[in-house]
């Protein structure tokens, strides 16, 4: 498994405000990974922020990933992608990507298409949402039990994702979770940072 791949995962929310100053505070807050997520029309704005949070993460020693978009990725030299199942597969990505890129796959609650996105060559899957998420009320349910089998049956990181916080997120972690993806968790909470660093301190303490 790629060591990089394990820890606090923030994702940034739609369209906010501050969104980079965000990504700072969960970067000095111990944030291992960063996705970067805008599903907006506006290019000229997400190529702008894309960059800032490209630097921020490489100046902390942190992975920064790009949502469904190939071409921000390539524009920016993020790590990777994460791809939705509406989104161009990962065989596709890692052709326009190349084998070093990083490729996520989200699996909903569906260790079926789990093991497909590895078997098409994902470097990690995520499973959620695992508790009611304010971000996605209607998202298809994955439950511990479906974080403990995938732990066993895969030979890649799982994360975890979906109304995960720092008052909830060790029982995640618990069943197998090997990154925590965190979006209002962090972004609704008065102190970003310490929040970042109380779920970080989740892989640290093992």
């Amino acid at each position: 498994m790629n060591p990089l791949l394990r820890g606090l995962y923030f994702v940034t929310p739609e369209a906010a405000p501050g969104r980079t100053e965000l990504v700072a505070a969960a970067l000095r807050g111990g944030a291992r990974i960063v996705q970067y997520r805008d599903k907006s029309g506006d290019a000229e704005r997400r190529l702008t922020e894309a960059r800032v949070i490209a630097e921020h993460c490489r100046t902390a020693g942190a992975l920064f990933l790009v949502n469904d978009d190939v071409e921000l990725c390539l524009a920016v030299s993020a790590d990777g992608v994460h791809l939705g199942e509406d989104d161009a597969g990962v065989a596709d990505a890692r052709a326009r990507l190349g084998p070093g890129a990083l490729i996520g796959a989200s699996c909903y609650n569906d260790l079926q298409r789990a093991h497909a996105a590895a078997d098409a060559g994902a470097d990690y899957v995520a499973f959620g949402s695992v508790y009611p998420s304010p971000t996605k009320p209607n998202a298809r349910r994955a439950d511990f039990d479906l974080l403990r089998r995938a732990q066993r049956e895969l030979d890649i990181p799982i994360c975890a994702i979906g109304g995960i916080t720092p008052e909830n997120a060790a029982p995640v972690v618990a069943a197998g979770a090997d990154m925590i993806a965190v979006i209002q968790g962090i972004s609704e909470d008065p102190d970003p940072e310490a929040a970042s660093r109380r779920l970080q301190s989740l892989f640290t303490e093992q």
